[in-house]
């Protein structure tokens, strides 16, 4: 009877086990249907994000031109200036009174000759109520002294140079940096000693619509990136102007 009741009792003990292990196999059965379910629900959202951005996610900070409504045609350009950019046929923003005189500003030192490490050029437009504003020759560059050329004054020498400065009336940006670093249009700025906001370009108030590219940028005026030959357009107030924009070839710049 001990025998039996012994053998029993290991034939219970084995069937509890293997009751337990096809216990366990359904519970990792059930796991891998669920996640497989959730996998192919996350699929079937990207899928439809991917597609409404015209086969790819809209970059974060931009919005499509077409937002904007209806847009007021870019103006004629004006006549090129010594860097072969067109120089606007109207009056500056604000001029260079203001400007930077040598002391460090927003950690951009003015350096006794132009840094050439990184070296790219951006170019700014500015519009007032629909109406064009230069962007003055000689921010970034305290002591400027102007060389006459046959398409107008060009700033080849200064007291110093800031990292940021224009040579000419044309909006072209230099960023000419003795490091390799991402700068802001907000830096450029507040080198001209200009203030600039959702709401401010220099003495222009009014809400302020950036165009960057062709594209709206949604963010603060000030975080705009100078990239290499970016195109940056600023407006304030209405009506929208269409972007503005320069060709680079045969510029040199």
């Amino acid at each position: 009877m001990a025998k039996e009741s012994s053998r029993e009792s290991r034939r219970r003990a084995l069937q509890q086990a293997r009751g337990a292990q096809e216990r366990r196999k359904r519970r990792l059965r059930l796991a891998a249907i669920c996640g497989g379910v959730v996998a192919v629900a996350a699929i079937a959202v990207a899928v439809p994000l991917a597609v409404s951005g015209g086969g790819s996610i809209a970059t974060p900070g931009y919005a499509p031109l077409s937002t904007l409504g209806a847009l007021k045609p870019a103006p004629a350009a004006g006549a090129p200036g010594p860097e072969g950019v067109p120089i606007p046929a109207a009056p500056a923003l604000a001029g260079t009174a203001t400007a930077a005189t040598g002391a460090t500003v927003d950690g951009i030192r003015c350096e006794t000759s132009e840094q050439t490490l990184f070296h790219i050029h951006a170019h700014l437009t500015i519009f007032v109520n629909g109406a064009a504003r230069q962007v003055p020759a000689a921010i970034g560059i305290p002591g400027a002294v102007p060389q006459q050329t046959q398409a107008g004054p060009f700033i080849g020498s200064g007291t110093c140079f800031y990292w940021l400065h224009t040579h000419a009336a044309d909006g072209i940006v230099h960023i000419e940096s003795p490091v390799q670093r991402t700068y802001t249009l907000g830096q450029f700025f507040d080198e001209w000693g200009q203030p600039l906001g959702t709401n401010v370009v220099g003495p222009a108030h009014g809400h302020v619509t950036v165009l960057v590219n062709g594209k709206v940028f949604t963010g603060n005026p000030r975080d705009v990136p100078l990239t290499a030959h970016a195109q940056v357009q600023l407006e304030v107030g209405t009506p929208l102007v269409a972007p503005e924009s320069i060709s680079w070839a045969g510029t040199g710049l």
